[in-house]
């Protein structure tokens, strides 16, 4: 094989296994974070919200996680890019900047998606 194919695949599989042992464990401080928003909504808006649970909306809840989790995975192309510029000394504030910035982005949208999910109509 081409050495230069893989010196590039080396460097390509060590740049996504760094970025998979730093993003992934935090994967579940981004999950606890949407939960608590979720489940602040349900304890500010009870007993609405306990009228209001029902197993669509629990699906729902499901299909909007998945989403969230799907969207979390935006950050592997950020560290990615930023790993691949060379700027190895940025790499840990740069690190720091996207979970928090990203974590609070997706607790704002959980917000307003869950603020309208417990209305009951009479």
């Amino acid at each position: 094989m081409n050495t230069t194919a893989t010196t590039f695949l080396e460097r390509a599989s060590g740049a996504v296994a760094d970025a998979l042992k730093y993003w992934e464990p935090r994967r579940i401080l981004y999950n606890a974070v949407l939960l608590l928003v979720v489940l602040g909504h349900v304890i500010a808006e009870w007993p609405a919200s306990k009228i209001a649970l029902s197993g669509n909306l629990l699906l729902g809840f499901f299909i909007l996680a998945v989403v969230a989790n799907i969207c979390y995975c935006a950050v592997y192309g950020v560290d990615l890019f930023v790993q691949a510029s060379g700027l190895g000394a940025a790499l840990a504030m740069s690190r720091m900047v996207v979970l928090i910035v990203g974590t609070t982005f997706a607790a704002v949208i959980t917000h307003f998606v869950v603020s309208g999910s417990f209305t009951v109509s009479p």
